[in-house]
């Protein structure tokens, strides 16, 4: 709510004492005074209320007319004093020509208060409780001071409390007046909807508490609108105000209750700051997951090209070894292949002779054995005396003799006795072969 002034003109005269509102008039409206107190400044911390008795008071019954007992302050502790220690004053017995309570001089008292204050901005306004009834005002006093405070931009608001069928039509001239409607033309529903109504009557019903009517009227509900209307709207779902005008101190009115609220702030706070955190740390981690992932894609990459240049040298060995095995296959086969060539040459040769034995002595089976049988011998006899100059050859064989005599251990076949004998076998052999 904006920046605002405000006095508040209390109604202290023996009237007071009726009643009809419980437990009576006075303390019924002291209940709603310290109401709209709470609401004032706790709408805005700067805003100011102030206190007027319109009876006298402190002065004693004799003082009468206003008395101003808290100038416009922001000190809630020092209006509450003032509003639970007003005394009933006033003459029990009422001239004929005056009323209980000068409604006009106790508005121009507080307007002077209003024009004094001592932060001068913000507007300026005037609850008015009446519980007295008006018999002796004039309704033209009313219209004055109603055209009085439009002219100063003083809004009122009044709360009128018994003697309805008195008061009610006098004080609607007042509200009238200071909303800037014509008394002439007060009824017409064309002007008075044209006008913005920025003062307010209320009237309580007898029986009824003055603070329950007003927390519903425009006098209070004004002071709640406005300031709710001040409040952000929240998106749907969030914070724990559901949206409302307290969302900010979880759907609690810091006015009602200032402490709770400022826990419930604290504690909201407390949980979003929370959440954040829990939030950051999750995209943290996140994050790291994935970069371990790339590093281990990257490794395996890495990893698997030495595996290929290995896996080359060995491919390579392996068809090395492949090679030799097939190279000693085939030389087995091929030793095979010639091993049996002879032996069919062999089984040629004997079966030649064979059908030549036969083909001589067909008629005579053991002259064709005999024969066989010295044929074998001599083909054997003739295959030593072969192998037996051929070994002769072979020892007379200078080069053949050399190597057979290194390969002996512990044989030198340079030394001079060796040398010697073989010359001297040389010899021999030649002089038994010129002698044959």
């Amino acid at each position: 709510m904006p920046l605002e002034s405000c006095m508040i003109l209390l109604d202290n005269s023996e009237y007071m004492r009726n009643g009809d509102y419980l437990p009576t008039r006075l303390d019924a409206q002291s209940d709603a005074a310290n109401l709209i107190v709470n609401a004032k400044t706790g709408s805005n911390p700067e805003s100011t209320v102030g206190v007027i008795v319109m009876s006298g008071g402190t002065m004693g019954p004799s003082s009468g007319g206003a008395e101003l007992l808290v100038s416009p302050t922001d000190d809630l502790g020092k209006i509450l004093t003032a509003l639970h220690g007003v005394p009933l004053c006033g003459q029990m017995t009422v001239p004929a020509n005056k009323d209980a309570v000068d409604i006009a001089a106790s508005v121009q008292v507080a307007a002077l208060a209003l024009k004094h204050r001592r932060n001068k901005n913000g507007s300026q306004r005037i609850v008015l409780f009446v519980g007295s009834p008006l018999e002796q005002a004039e309704k033209r006093a009313f219209i004055k001071a109603g055209k009085t405070l439009k002219k100063n931009n003083v809004f009122i608001d009044v709360i009128c409390m018994g003697e309805l069928e008195e008061n009610e039509a006098k004080l609607r001239e007042l509200v009238d007046a200071a909303n800037g409607i014509s008394g002439a033309n007060a009824g017409a529903e064309g002007e008075a909807a044209a006008v913005e109504r920025t003062c307010h009557l209320v009237t309580i019903p007898v029986g009824v508490l003055p603070s329950d009517v007003l927390e519903t009227s425009p006098i209070y509900g004004e002071t709640v609108v406005e300031e709710v209307a001040e409040q952000p709207q929240e998106e749907p779902g969030g914070g724990g105000g559901g949206g409302d005008g307290f969302a900010d101190f979880g759907g609690v009115d810091p006015n009602m209750d200032p402490e709770l609220a400022m826990a419930l702030r604290v504690s909201m706070e407390e949980e979003r700051a929370r959440q954040e955190r829990v939030t950051a740390s999750n995209n943290e981690s996140a994050n790291q997951e994935e970069k371990t992932d790339d590093a281990a894609v990257a490794g395996d990459a890495a990893g698997a090209a030495p595996m290929d240049v290995v896996a080359t040298p060995v491919a390579a060995a392996n068809a090395e070894m492949d090679e030799d095995a097939l190279l000693q296959q085939a030389l087995a086969m091929s030793m095979a292949e010639n091993q049996a060539s002879g032996t069919a040459e062999e089984e040629v040769v004997a079966d030649a002779a064979m059908g030549a034995t036969g083909g001589a002595g067909d008629d005579d089976d053991d002259a064709a054995m005999q024969m066989a049988l010295a044929m074998s011998m001599q083909g054997e006899g003739g295959e030593e005396e072969k192998s037996a100059e051929g070994g002769q050859q072979q020892f007379q064989d200078p080069a053949f003799v050399n190597q057979l005599l290194g390969s002996l251990p512990g044989v030198n076949p340079d030394d001079p006795a060796i040398q010697e004998a073989l010359r001297k076998a040389n010899e021999d052999k030649k002089d038994d072969d010129k002698k044959e």
